[in-house]
């Protein structure tokens, strides 16, 4: 079932999602259904399985020389979304990227998921790799995440990218893009980025999911200046407690996102880690019952691979 159609279906009813990412290498898919399985008694329609792309590493020859080698250190997207919904019976949602992807690669990945029955998909430009400084895409893939929803778009009206197909059978993907109530770390303002979020939408998005953020406020200004844009589809807040010390510094420096000076200060003045760890909790459901009040449609959790504090807020919000 389609993302949309969920929220339609739900009646005004706020439902509970949330994100979790492919196990390491070497790891086994019992890892992944370790951390859904607390959760489902929540009855999330729907669960999102982020996608990551190659890194290069480097190795030191015995000759002093360099071997690029190009590894995949979170494979499994595809095969954890099938395994979601066989053992689970509810909507698993790819991640799909730009980067990494040529543009074949991305109709074989549609390909594959509509094999398996899989309705959405979240269409994301991502993030550089360590070795760039700026985002490079594939030399025959799609520099913006506009180009992705518009090929997906093109799936779902049956064009394909050989023109010389017959007959060819139509997709039927609900579309999900990204927002950003910070605006995006490249964007050089949040105006601007609204402006490209509505080309996303205008080529075929039907709903949204935010960044992380803290300040509830900058959700709502960020809906608020959407809706006058003009954008009426979904926009699904995403949601994340803070844990641990570390993620004072590590959280604005990775996502671009400010956090709030009464956040800062509680977890500052917590006495051990499980003092941050309750802070984090508290804020998070203090967070998520007013947007609920709020009417919010779907409040969209990162977990990070961690269950037990999103239980924590579920069990307090749900």
């Amino acid at each position: 079932m389609k993302v949309t159609e969920h929220i339609q279906n739900a009646n005004g009813k706020s439902l509970f999602s949330f994100e979790i990412l492919p196990p390491l290498k070497g790891q086994n898919i019992q890892s992944i259904f370790d951390s859904i399985d607390p959760l489902m008694e929540f009855k999330p329609p729907f669960i999102d399985v982020t996608y990551h792309r190659e890194e290069y590493e480097y190795k030191e020859l015995e000759n002093g020389l360099l071997e690029k080698k190009v590894v995949k250190k979170r494979p499994g997207t595809v095969g954890i979304c099938a395994a979601i919904q066989n053992k689970y019976q509810v909507d698993a949602i790819p991640h799909i990227l730009c980067g990494g992807f040529t543009k074949e690669d991305t109709e074989n990945f549609l390909i594959d998921i509509d094999f398996l029955g899989i309705d959405n998909v979240l269409a994301l430009r991502g993030d550089a790799i360590k070795s760039e400084i700026y985002f490079k895409p594939e030399k025959e893939g799609h520099h913006f995440a506009t180009e992705l929803v518009s090929q997906i778009s093109n799936l779902n009206k049956g064009i394909y990218l050989d023109n010389d197909l017959q007959n060819s059978s139509k997709t039927n993907f609900c579309i999900g893009v990204a927002g950003y109530p910070e605006k995006h770390m490249e964007a050089p303002s949040l105006d601007s980025d609204i402006y490209f979020l509505k080309q996303k939408i205008r080529h075929g998005a039907e709903y949204i999911v935010t960044q992380m953020f803290f300040d509830n406020k900058k959700y709502f200004d960020y809906v608020d200046r959407c809706r006058k844009a003009g954008i009426t589809i979904p926009i699904i807040p995403g949601l994340k407690p803070l844990s641990t010390k570390k993620q004072l510094n590590q959280v604005p420096h990775r996502f671009k996102v400010d956090l709030p000076d009464d956040l800062i200060m509680a977890v500052v003045r917590a006495n051990d880690a499980d003092a941050v760890r309750q802070v984090g909790i508290e804020w998070c459901i203090a967070q998520s019952k007013e947007l609920i009040a709020a009417g919010i449609p779907v409040l969209h959790y990162y977990s990070m691979g961690k269950s037990e504090n999103i239980r924590e807020i579920a069990k307090a919000v749900f």
